[in-house]
């Protein structure tokens, strides 16, 4: 799929970035000063690396590559290297659990495996720190408590951002959400007076680059406590492993860019934590936490916090997953009502263009263009007839496959701005592998201020002479107004799009395109079908034949040693097994009803009809149907045939009255001029006479496929077998919630049986 934003920003601007992107944050070679790290060698806990912080210095621990760790860590953390050497680590950051030293505090450990080595980090805990995670879990619980019936977006992120302030004590939380190009923009806040708003100010791609980003999708979270801290370094700088610095990726206390704690200084923020939002593996979002002075969240606080993180996370999926499913529905049954459309459409484009209300609410938009066969047809408000040939040109120059999706013309196509007004964005599709046609949607300029939170043309200043960049200083509010793009196309308005091509080219064109290859296929398939249908004649006649015979033959020799209700049983498959048959051999005569011979013969309309309702009894038991059937006049056609009439037209009643208490029913005759008349009458739904025209098209329905169940094809058939077959008509009547009435005559003088087809056939 093509798509194109047509906005970006000047190279001048990012040329310095590519600074940042090549920075070692995965290997700083340091860690905060919160705590300590040790590189260890799987096999026996050799220490081979090590930051050793304030805490354990403060315990005598130091010179510690080369040496055993129980050798090197204290008495009180005797019980952890015991653990260690017991229990497998994986390769996700594992909490070991805590452990309390001689001065009151203690050490929350956590280790995880990266490579071929184990790292343990020791982070310093304090006396007033929570012990556990059940100490903040009241936190955690009136959080859940809040989000019950939270539904918006703005709700959810409102009530995350507040939770983790009250849990963590910070002076700002924000929810930051990125969009196509990574941008962040701040759509929730929580804070005190210590630091400034940043509710509605989007930030630029630039702030977090890309291998950030990467880093917040792999580990969730990550706490900055001092933005002035002085970092520990790993001794030794290479592992002895493989020469190479340690991967930090996954570590806790992992050191941070200097560049990072410059932002966060100009920012005026003293520490720092943040929480990611993924949403199906891909960075969506993030919970940024920020504070004026330095300030350590705990461990089990950070975990609650996680918690929360991940909670929203799956609120979000599962709203944006909601309402995603909700369009996709709602743009299926505009689909539905274009296929139908098409199909009884001479041609693919008189069946678009017959509804184009349905045309452009598949897409949302306010304009659409049928380029096709020389002809150019247009739709709603769109660019001059010329204009609309100048973009299907260009599209075709483009060689785009698939659906196109454009936000900006003006940035993909020379000459695109003049079109703004009504075509900053398209979406199109080709309709031919063969030939330059296309239809393509139009959507007008949407002018829009956006508030940065400082100027994003201006992301660093240039490489001053400590030989790296350094980020901006300013975070003042900058407005910019973003013009020459339109709405963007959502998710399920281009799949609608792709899904609508793909009828046309898949059905409806390559019909026309490879006529001649259809029609010998139509040669092979009919005498395909003509085996077939002696096969299945054939073949299940014949287990229907033995069931009878043998259900016959245990009724007659062990009828007697049976109780009532086992001959009963035996009587239903009996006759089951008769109907199914029966069954049988009308369905293979309805295959063959577009080219069989009629054997029209004189119908007792009165059995046909107490035939027809003995069928419909399993769906209508346990029904209040009042059945009014008069005195039928006889008919004269194929019996097989208009029993399908007949069944389908008291299907209908019975379905249509399944909302009334009492259902009333109504089968009846009358002589008319040269034709008998019948009809069904309900009390059922009914319908708006305006959509009579549609009521025996093929896929027409007047409900909602919702309220009733249905293919939209057993009226049509009832219009073919009278009309065409039988040379009859067929028509309604019907008030709305007040019932329907619908009329099928036959002609008096019917064909003589065995005369063949008339009125042309099928």
């Amino acid at each position: 799929m093509s798509s194109h934003s047509g906005f970006g920003r000047p190279s001048e601007f990012t040329a310095d970035l590519e600074t940042c992107s090549r920075e070692p944050i995965r290997i700083p070679g340091s860690i905060q000063p919160q705590g300590s790290l040790f590189v260890l060698s799987s096999d026996d806990l050799t220490v081979l690396q090590a930051a050793v912080g304030h805490a354990l210095r403060d315990e005598g621990v130091a010179n510690t590559a080369g040496r055993a760790l129980a050798d090197v860590l204290p008495p009180s953390l005797a019980p952890l290297v015991e653990q260690l050497a017991a229990k497998p680590v994986a390769g996700e950051p594992t909490p070991l659990g805590y452990f309390a030293g001689a001065d009151g505090g203690g050490h929350q450990a956590i280790a995880h495996r990266s490579g071929g080595t184990l790292i343990l980090e020791l982070e310093q805990a304090d006396p007033g720190d929570p012990g556990s995670f059940e100490d903040v879990y009241p936190f955690v619980s009136s959080f859940l408590a809040e989000l019950h019936g939270r539904t918006s977006l703005e709700e959810l992120c409102s009530l995350a951002a507040r939770g983790i302030r009250r849990i963590t004590g910070l002076d700002r939380v924000l929810v930051y959400r990125f969009d196509e190009d990574w941008n962040g923009s701040v759509i929730a806040e929580d804070r005190n007076a210590r630091l400034p708003s940043y509710m509605g100010l989007r930030f630029p791609a630039s702030d977090i680059p890309a291998q950030a980003r990467e880093l917040y999708r792999l580990n969730r979270l990550r706490l900055i406590a001092d933005a002035n801290y002085r970092p520990i370094p790993i001794v030794p700088p290479l592992s002895p492993v493989d020469g190479q610095p340690t991967d930090l990726s996954f570590a806790v206390l992992r050191s941070v860019s200097p560049i990072h704690l410059e932002y966060m200084r100009n920012m005026g923020t003293g520490a720092s934590m943040s929480i990611s939002l993924l949403r199906d593996g891909r960075l969506w979002g993030l919970i940024s936490c920020h504070n004026a002075a330095p300030h350590r969240v705990p461990y089990h606080m950070r975990t609650a916090c996680d918690f929360v993180g991940q909670i929203l996370s799956l609120q979000l999926a599962a709203r944006e997953q909601a309402a995603l499913a909700d369009r996709r529905v709602e743009l299926r049954a505009v689909q539905a009502r274009l296929l139908a459309q098409m199909a009884s459409a001479e041609t693919f484009i008189d069946g678009l263009i017959a509804d184009p209300a349905s045309l452009l609410s598949l897409t949302g938009a306010s304009g659409a263009a049928i380029v096709a066969g020389g002809e150019c047809r247009l739709i709603g408000d769109t660019p001059s007839e010329g204009e609309v040939r100048r973009v299907a040109d260009w599209l075709a120059a483009s060689r785009h496959e698939d659906v196109v999706v454009i936000d900006s013309l003006a940035g993909v196509m020379p000459g695109g701005d003049a079109l703004k007004d009504r075509a900053s964005g398209v979406l199109a599709f080709a309709t031919s592998r063969l030939h330059s046609s296309y239809v393509v949607w139009f959507r007008p300029e949407v002018v829009r201020t956006i508030a940065w939170g400082g100027s994003p043309a201006k992301p660093v200043t240039r490489a001053s002479e400590d030989g790296r960049i350094h980020p901006r200083k300013s975070f003042d509010v900058w407005r910019e107004s973003v013009r020459l793009r339109a709405i963007p196309w959502d998710g399920a308005e281009v799949e609608a799009a792709a899904q609508l091509r793909s009828a046309i080219v898949d059905i409806v064109l390559r019909s026309a395109e490879e006529l001649a290859l259809l029609n010998e296929q139509l040669v092979r398939s009919n005498k395909e079908l003509e085996a077939f249908s002696y096969s299945v004649s054939h073949d299940l006649r014949a287990p229907f034949r033995h069931i009878v015979g043998y259900a016959e033959l245990l009724k007659q020799y062990e009828g007697a040693a049976l109780s009532e209700r086992g001959n009963r049983y035996i009587g239903t498959i009996i006759e089951s097994a008769v109907s199914a048959g029966t069954l049988v051999d009308d369905l293979l005569s309805f295959s063959q009803m577009g080219r069989a011979t009629l054997h029209p013969r004189r119908i007792d309309m009165n059995q046909l009809v107490a035939e027809v309702r003995q069928r419909l009894e399993m769906v209508t038991r346990g029904r209040r149907i009042t059945w009014q059937i008069g005195n039928l006049a006889p008919a004269r056609a194929d019996p097989t045939m208009l029993r399908l009439v007949i069944q389908n037209l008291l299907e209908n009643a019975v379905k249509f009255t399944r909302g009334r208490d009492q259902a009333m029913i109504e089968i009846a005759s009358r002589a008319g001029a040269g034709e008998t008349v019948y009809f069904v009458r309900d009390n059922g739904v009914g319908f708006e006479m305006d959509y009579v025209g549609k009521l025996f098209g093929v896929f027409q329905r007047l409900h909602r496929v919702e309220e009733f169940e249905g293919t939209g094809i057993g009226l049509a058939n009832v219009k073919r077998i009278v009309e065409q077959r039988h040379g009859g008509r067929v028509w309604a009547e019907a008030v709305v919630d007040q019932g329907a009435t619908l009329f099928f005559a036959l002609p008096d003088d019917a064909p003589a049986e065995g005369k063949g087809d008339f009125n042309g056939g099928v």
